[in-house]
């Protein structure tokens, strides 16, 4: 399970470092895609393959599920660890996030996130105000 948070730098390069305990259990190949709530998602390899299959399974008729799909797809990349541990983050992906100086590396279950440092302090502010209503509404469908 991937857990926690920690403060990395993007560098020039546009390469991010990922802290030593995801690399260990995300293995050296992952993929990047955009996320939800203006982060990216870090997906490893076979938690990729079984998002793509629960994906695949959706209905074409829907177009929110053509929408995601193209979303989630269209914007992925394969990375990989270089010697020292870090990934690099393609231009378009670091705009879609506004990564820049300063990311969080967020491990949430079976995902990592990157987030602008800035808009994780205020997202994680945001959910800490109304972390009673969403604990509730959890209860009320058994996972709390």
């Amino acid at each position: 399970m991937l857990i926690g948070e920690y403060t990395h730098s993007i560098d020039e390069k546009n390469r991010v470092s990922l802290p030593v305990k995801f690399r260990q259990k995300i293995g050296k190949k992952m993929i990047v895609t955009p996320g939800l709530d203006n982060c990216l998602f870090i997906f490893t390899l076979k938690e990729w393959e079984n998002v793509s299959r629960k994906l695949a399974e959706s209905s074409l008729g829907q177009a929110d599920n053509r929408g995601f799909g193209r979303y989630m797809f269209g914007g992925a990349v394969e990375a990989e660890l270089d010697s020292i541990g870090r990934i690099l983050i393609p231009e378009y992906l670091q705009k879609a996030a506004n990564l820049k100086g300063k990311v969080t590396v967020v491990g949430v279950q079976t995902r990592v996130e990157l987030w602008n440092e800035k808009a994780w302090s205020d997202y994680k502010k945001g959910v800490a105000g109304k972390a009673g209503d969403l604990a509730e509404k959890l209860g009320q469908v058994g996972v709390i």
